[in-house]
């Protein structure tokens, strides 16, 4: 079985202690991972911490090259992080799965690398200049999720290497093989110390969220998690990016054509099992037409392969976890218990692995916990509407407010009242699309901050007006 390690400055680093990493789709064991501790953390720090008194001074043209090469050995190596992503993750191989991810993961790193933050002047007269520069904060903390471990990583560490910071991750520990393996050939383009990764359980990550010495903590998960993250941060007033959860809902608008739209609704729901903050998680349909939505969302549900995703032939893979697939399970029961009329799934199967199949609910009603809560699973809540503007009320009823759409043949009136979506991102007729150009971040309990593009750059940079 392959040996992981961590990296700090630049070195393999591998305590005794080790932990089970299990592969959801057979319940065996996908790896052995290091277990760090909190002298580790301060190792990575500190190195963090050194590297980036050179790093920081840099040339612009010697860290945009940093991000150039990253995606160059990204793509070298695709292929061996793919399938251990799948090991570790359970998403397939091909399809929206794990050679997806690493190519956003190329994409991402590429596009970063042309992004610029120039001197803006802000007033040149007789009286004088003044001039704003955007300059590194010093070591950022990065904390990564299990359901997009590495696309995730790539856009915590591109942005904050291309602006002069360095880096130590800590990934989630079901999903940190992969984490360990890229950020290990990440190394051979970046000086020792500018990104280092530690692993172990969760305890570790408040001694690296409250360190003295860490400037910044990107976070990606859980809004329970987000606050706690938060709130180690106070301490000493640390710059927050915090990506949390979402609930995000869909609008289907009563002159939308259901068979024209089942698809895009099925990927909107179901990428990555659902297992992804901005899927969408609720789905109000026109009573109009809310048999013909059901109907056409089951034909086509019903002919993706789900199972083991190094079957080249399976489309969806399992629930990542054990913790996750209990709670899609007990979410699926109480719908049912409340009224829920079930489409397709429902049911998990017997045998090995951690799978629930696509489950399509349909007679939802809001304040069922189907709907309120987060299931982050393969299930999807079908809400009959009468009135738009009860929809809209609806959809923006949720604490979280991430991502939302609106379907409709009208692509004026959709996107009129996407505008009205309280939430960060708002799709006409698809839902969860990225572009690395694009701001993405949450409003409401589903975070702090902006990613990607330019926007995003600056979150990872301290403002200096220099007045001459």
């Amino acid at each position: 079985m392959t040996a992981f390690a961590m990296t700090i400055d630049g070195q393999p680093i591998t305590p005794s202690e080790t932990f089970d990493v299990i592969n959801p789709a057979t319940g065996g064991l996908a790896g052995k991972c290091p277990a760090g501790s909190a002298e580790d953390v301060n190792a990575a720090v500190a190195a963090a911490k050194a590297a980036f008194d050179e790093w920081s001074q840099q040339s612009d043209e010697t860290r945009r090259q940093a991000c150039r090469d990253m995606a160059r050995v990204l793509g070298e190596n695709a292929e061996e992080l793919a399938r251990l992503l799948t090991t570790e993750q359970g998403k397939p191989l091909g399809g929206l799965g794990s050679r997806f991810e690493l190519g956003g993961c190329q994409a991402w790193a590429a596009n970063t690398a042309e992004l610029e933050l120039p001197v803006e002047v802000v007033k040149d007269d007789n009286e004088g200049r003044i001039e704003i520069h955007r300059k590194p904060l010093g070591v950022v903390a990065s904390i990564t999720p299990w359901n997009w471990p590495l696309m995730i990583a790539i856009w915590h560490i591109a942005p904050a290497i291309r602006a002069g910071n360095t880096v130590v991750i800590k990934p989630s520990p079901y999903t940190p093989l992969s984490t360990l393996r890229m950020v290990e050939i990440l190394n051979t383009v970046l000086p020792a110390g500018v990104l280092n990764a530690v692993t172990g359980p969760d305890s570790i990550g408040p001694v690296l969220t409250s360190h003295p010495d860490v400037a910044k903590v990107t976070f990606t998960g859980s809004t329970e998690t987000g606050k706690k993250v938060m709130a180690n941060a106070a301490g000493t007033l640390k710059r927050l990016t915090l990506e949390l959860g979402g609930n995000d809902a869909g609008i289907v608008l009563p002159d939308t054509d259901p068979k024209q739209v089942a698809e895009g609704i099925f990927w909107g729901a179901f990428i990555n099992s659902g297992q992804t903050c901005a899927c969408m998680k609720r789905l109000y349909v026109h009573d109009s037409i809310y048999d013909e939505v059901c109907t056409a969302l089951v034909d086509f549900a019903s002919r993706i392969p789900m199972g083991d995703g190094m079957d080249e032939n399976n489309v969806l893979g399992p629930v990542q976890n054990a913790m996750q697939f209990e709670k899609v399970r007990e979410l699926v029961e109480d719908a049912k218990a409340n009224g829920a009329r079930v489409l397709l799934g429902g049911e998990a199967p017997q045998g090995d692995g951690y799978f629930y199949p696509i489950t399509l609910l349909a007679d939802v009603t809001d304040g069922m916990r189907i709907v309120d809560e987060e299931q982050f699973g393969p299930v999807l809540p079908i809400i009959r509407y009468t009135d738009v503007e009860d929809a809209l009320t609806r959809a923006n009823s949720s604490s979280m407010g991430l991502g939302g759409s609106v379907w409709s043949k009208n692509i004026d009136d959709a996107a009129a009242l996407a505008l009205r979506l309280e939430s960060g991102s708002a799709w006409v007729n698809s839902h969860g699309g990225l572009h690395p150009n694009a701001p993405f971040g949450g409003v409401k309990q589903s975070g702090i901050g902006t990613e990607f593009g330019v926007d995003g750059l600056k979150e990872f940079t301290a403002i200096q007006t220099l007045h001459r």
